[in-house]
């Protein structure tokens, strides 16, 4: 055994993060470099992460949210807690992937100190490593439901999906809604098995662009329809009037969607990150690109509505609604809804692919380092994951919708579970695990490892210490509430 001095973090302190020759390629002036799979450089670990934040929850959640708690001034408090919440998360859990070279339950466990209880450590990795294990069936069910709606596009089916009744006669059709998931989580798994960077780096190189340049296209579209610069207006101009208590809540809800965070996917990513490249520079340029993309959603598909309603917020549906019924319905009622129709898919397509693409890494890279399988092996074994809980959701509104887990069904279950009461205490772990036992000073070091600098350190320090955990407190507890009608969100 070695003993190594890995930036920021002495391994004499930390036992467990010693590591045997086998996986010791070279160590010089306090350099560590192991056999794992890294990305390429910067762009391939920006694009990879933008990839794992720009998914779903942007395209639909977000606009919805946004027209529903306040529109401008609802994305001017999202703005800021992207940039002190959001940023405080995703650096440190990136410096504890890149730290450790581990996924998040090596990673909690490499901080254990050898005759002490760590019972939480343990716990705090595994949430965080099976927090996507249980996302990324479901989340593959509505990226099968996003190919049919493309492919009924492309052969011309658009007034059949804008038609009432289509959606629900669609996924109570348990043979359809099986086949598209199918197909959809087989394009997922078929990525991860090609490695990092020829499978996740690569796509994500590929669909990034066209997802940006496409939500464009889209959003300029909806932009110049008649009657669309009201909603342009209720978007993008703050209205203290429209301020809520819950405009704060939902807007930290959506961060854990839209940047990845408390999910185990950056710990991962980070543990691919080379030790040249800047976690603050890549850090922000992430949160540039998702709030971005999130931008875009709302002007695409708020301006629309809100001309295809005449003005009225209430048609911004939550959840599947939105994008399978009201959006088609919009479409139809365009010029060239066909187009739309088909450009608009294959970006949300794009988006629904890469946010599952990173899902299933993280999840393999846990199979791999906790059980040292191979990539291939732990890929399969996690696609029967996948196909075994996703036809639960996938069949949940069909054969199976007689069975319900606390008045739920099981698509619905699933994203209450992982995201209303997992993702929070994940969260809550993390900063505990900063915070309590790394230090926030050898964070600090890892992030400015080599040409690295940290000029939010401040705002880092404060927010991980006490109000990232007390934010994820009132996600927990609202969400919670909310789901058993305590409260109305």
């Amino acid at each position: 055994m070695h003993s190594i001095c890995l930036p920021g973090v002495w391994l004499n302190d930390y036992p467990n993060l010693v590591l045997g020759e086998s996986e010791i390629m070279e160590t010089h002036h306090g350099h560590l470099h192991t056999n794992r799979s890294t990305f390429s450089g910067k762009l391939g670990f920006v694009l990879s992460a933008a990839g794992a934040s720009v998914g779903l929850g942007n395209i639909w959640r977000f606009p919805y949210l946004a027209a529903k708690y306040g529109g401008g001034i609802f994305l001017l408090v999202y703005i800021v807690l992207a940039l002190t919440f959001g940023y405080s998360m995703i650096v440190a859990e990136t410096a504890l992937g890149r730290m450790t070279g581990k996924s998040p339950v090596g990673a909690f466990a490499a901080f254990a100190k050898p005759g002490k209880k760590s019972g939480w450590l343990s716990f705090g990795g595994w949430i965080n490593a099976i927090i996507p294990l249980l996302i990324v069936p479901y989340y593959s069910v509505i990226g099968g439901w996003v190919i049919k709606y493309l492919m009924e596009y492309v052969k011309g089916q658009s007034s059949t999906l804008a038609s009432d009744g289509y959606f629900s006669s669609f996924i109570s059709n348990g043979v359809s809604a099986e086949l598209c998931f199918v197909v959809f989580t087989l394009l997922t798994v078929l990525v991860i098995y090609a490695g990092v960077q020829n499978g996740v780096e690569r796509v994500s190189k590929v669909m990034m662009p066209i997802l940006v340049v496409l939500s464009i296209v889209i959003a300029v579209y909806s932009i110049t329809r008649p009657g669309a610069l009201t909603g342009v207006k209720y978007f993008l101009v703050p209205n203290l009037e429209h301020f809520s208590w819950m405009t704060v809540v939902s807007a930290m809800g959506q961060m854990f969607y839209s940047l990845s965070i408390a999910m185990g996917i950056l710990v991962t990513f980070g543990s691919y990150m080379k030790k040249d490249i800047s976690i603050e520079e890549s850090t922000t340029s992430v949160e540039i690109f998702d709030t971005a993309i999130a931008i875009m959603a709302g002007l695409m598909i708020i301006p629309a509505v809100f001309a295809f309603s005449g003005g009225d917020p209430n048609t911004l549906n939550a959840g599947p609604s939105l994008m399978f019924i009201t959006i088609p319905k919009v479409f139809e009622s365009m010029g060239m809804g066909t187009l739309i129709g088909i450009l608009f898919f294959v970006l949300v397509l794009c988006a629904a692919l890469t946010s599952s693409i990173a899902l299933t890494e993280s999840a393999v890279s846990t199979f791999q380092d906790e059980l040292k399988w191979g990539r291939k092996k732990a890929t399969v074994v996690v696609g029967v994951i996948m196909i075994t809980l996703g036809s639960l959701s996938a069949l949940g509104y069909g054969p199976l919708a007689g069975v319900k887990i606390i008045g739920m069904q099981f698509l619905d279950f699933f994203d209450f579970l992982t995201n209303s009461v997992m993702m929070p205490i994940a969260a809550f772990t993390t900063c505990l695990l900063v915070s309590k036992v790394i230090g926030v000073k050898k964070i600090e070091e890892e992030v400015l490892h080599g040409e690295g600098t940290f000029r939010r350190k401040k705002i880092f320090n404060f927010m991980i210490k006490y109000l990232c955990p007390i934010f994820a407190a009132i996600i927990l507890l609202s969400s919670v509430a909310n789901a058993f009608g305590w409260i109305s969100m």
